[in-house]
């Protein structure tokens, strides 16, 4: 097998992943090839961690777009929990003040297509919560903690409009975690179900960033021995879903503003508040 090597590729790695603390290598599965690759890896409902996951953002997608996820994770049986993601980053203009927190991380999302970075800041949701926002009967806001927030604001120079965010979702997932003999990293294996039942299988593994070079190869060569075939319509899990989701709000009668944005008279009614009080423009929102 040839592969390019010399000083042409002397610290590409490296190079890409500056700033990262860990590397993750994804791979999705082709729907043909779903119950096959569940079959060998001997995974079943028997042996999974069953999870609800919803979504948060504009009909319009207008967060996703801007590079903001923000999801909460409710897991049956275990700890629930929300996420405020932002993809792509550069490290070094992520605060070092967020890395006290134990869910803070940054990392490199690798995958056929490429590889980006990006932080992401996780908190324990209680229980209940999730499923009180789902139904309307907390505000979506109540999700985050003043921390997550303020990491928002600090990172991405703005602040959300909760009000025009909605729920999307949830998606049933279901994960494992096992080793294989032909694998050096412990593998993990996410099938998510959309409400149409539609699914996609994605299987990661996470490395040190130390071992990025030989995480990448060694596992996109672990899948090509397994015969696992390359899904030429990989997406991430993420749009996946939610232009699903999303779809569902669209429609010929809904005429409704740019996502996010306040109407003329609401901002205008707002920004004279504000003259009024002689506070400052609120950062500017989505």
């Amino acid at each position: 097998m040839a592969i390019e090597r010399g000083a042409k590729t002397r610290g590409r790695m490296a190079r890409a992943m500056a700033g990262a603390d860990a590397i993750e290598i994804k791979a999705t599965i082709p729907d043909r090839q779903i119950a096959q690759a569940l079959r060998r890896f001997k995974l079943t409902l028997r042996n999974d961690e069953e999870r609800y996951i919803y979504f948060f953002d504009t009909p319009k997608l207008a967060m996703l777009d801007a590079g903001i996820i923000m999801r909460a994770r409710r897991v049956v049986g275990e700890a629930h929990d929300s996420t405020v993601k932002f993809r792509p980053v550069d490290p070094p203009k992520v605060g070092d003040e967020w890395r006290k927190f134990p869910d803070f991380k940054v990392e490199a999302d690798a995958s056929e297509k490429g590889m980006t970075k990006s932080a992401s800041f996780s908190m324990p949701a209680e229980k209940g919560l999730i499923k009180r926002v789902a139904a309307g009967k907390r505000p979506i806001r109540d999700l985050l903690t003043s921390a997550q927030k303020k990491f928002i604001v600090k990172t991405a120079k703005r602040k959300i409009d909760f009000d025009a965010l909605v729920v999307l979702g949830p998606l049933r997932a279901h994960r494992w975690r096992f080793e294989d003999p032909g694998c050096p990293w412990p593998i993990t294996a996410e099938l998510w179900v959309r409400a149409d039942r539609d699914r996609m299988l994605e299987m990661s593994i996470k490395a040190p960033a130390a071992q990025a070079a030989c995480a990448a190869g060694g596992f996109m060569a672990f899948l090509a021995e397994i015969g696992a075939e390359r899904d030429r319509e990989q997406q991430t899990k993420t749009r996946w879903a939610l232009s699903y989701y999303a779809a569902k709000f669209a429609g010929p009668a809904r005429k409704a503003r740019p996502a996010g944005v306040a109407s003329g008279a609401k901002a205008a009614t707002r920004r004279a508040g504000a003259a009024k009080r002689g506070a400052k423009t609120p950062a500017r929102r989505i």
